[in-house]
């Protein structure tokens, strides 16, 4: 099998493990040299049922192209994101030609070139990257394709402009004000809101005319966003993680300040994901 072929199995391979609907999605993945962002092989590969590395036979790419993470860096925990979960994520949301999407934690730029490959040379990505070294190898690893951005953040970044896609690639512990702010009208946004153990779901926002839908979009894992952390609200998101009726109940995200009632799951300091449907 050629190195283009694994690409085409691989992204074949996602299309029916993460039920990706879009064929543009099957085709980005297919088209983005993975190679390209994990530096030289061989390859330190997570084995996520034993939760421990192994390394590849050799430095052949192919073996790249399986729905596997790979270490960036081995001491820190630190692994490019599970392919089948942002296939899966990037279908949902809808990422359409044109579009302008901000990420915020770009790695080393892998799904950062999926992104630019979904909005095409019309559309726009902008990479916000907390780790100077990470953000210095995605800016150069993206490199051919010229409507993706990376910039180098010092925690919770100042949005500028408004963004038709926010995706967050690292754990907060409440929906970001400066987020839900940049989303532009009919904007979607993806972000995981986790406990101190890095444990928790992915809430899908969406911005209508008649205020913020929101729903529980799957459980995952993920490494803390710094500066977006508060340990009272981490301990709230771990109250009601496992409550499955709360979580299928869940219909908006409240901005306006009011106290606790009945309809609310997850009741902040001037926000609230809330069973209370939009009007």
């Amino acid at each position: 099998m050629s190195l283009e072929q694994a690409r085409r199995a691989y992204a074949e391979e996602l299309r029916i493990v993460a039920h990706v609907t879009d064929g543009r999605v099957v085709d980005a993945f297919a088209a983005v040299p993975r190679e390209r962002f994990v530096g030289p092989g061989p390859w330190r590969v997570l084995n996520l049922y034993e939760y421990s590395y192994w390394t590849t036979a050799d430095d052949d790419p192919r073996a790249l192209y399986h729905n596997v993470l790979v270490a960036l860096d081995e001491s820190r925990g630190l692994n490019t994101g599970e392919p089948s979960l942002w296939a899966h994520h990037f279908d949902r949301v809808g990422v359409r030609d044109g579009d302008r999407v901000l990420q915020i934690g770009t790695g080393s730029g892998y799904f950062t070139a999926i992104l630019a490959e979904l909005v095409g040379a019309t559309g726009q990505v902008l990479g916000y990257e907390i780790d100077g070294p990470l953000a210095e190898a995605a800016a150069k690893n993206l490199a051919p394709w010229p409507q993706a951005l990376v910039r180098k953040s010092d925690g919770a970044p100042e949005i500028e402009g408004s963004w038709d896609v926010i995706i967050a690639f690292a754990g907060a512990s409440r929906p970001p004000a400066a987020w839900l702010d940049a989303l532009a009208p009919g904007g979607r946004a993806v972000i995981p809101l986790t406990t101190e153990v890095r444990w928790g779901f992915l809430l899908r926002v969406d911005k209508t005319a008649h205020g913020l839908a929101a729903r529980v979009a799957g459980s995952l894992g993920i490494f803390h966003a710094q500066g977006l952390r508060d340990p009272a609200e981490a301990a709230a998101i771990g109250q009601v993680v496992n409550d499955h009726a709360g979580r299928t109940a869940l219909k908006s995200l409240r901005r306006d300040r009011h106290d606790k009632d009945d309809t609310c799951w997850l009741h902040g300091d001037g926000w609230c994901l809330s069973k209370r449907e939009l009007h």
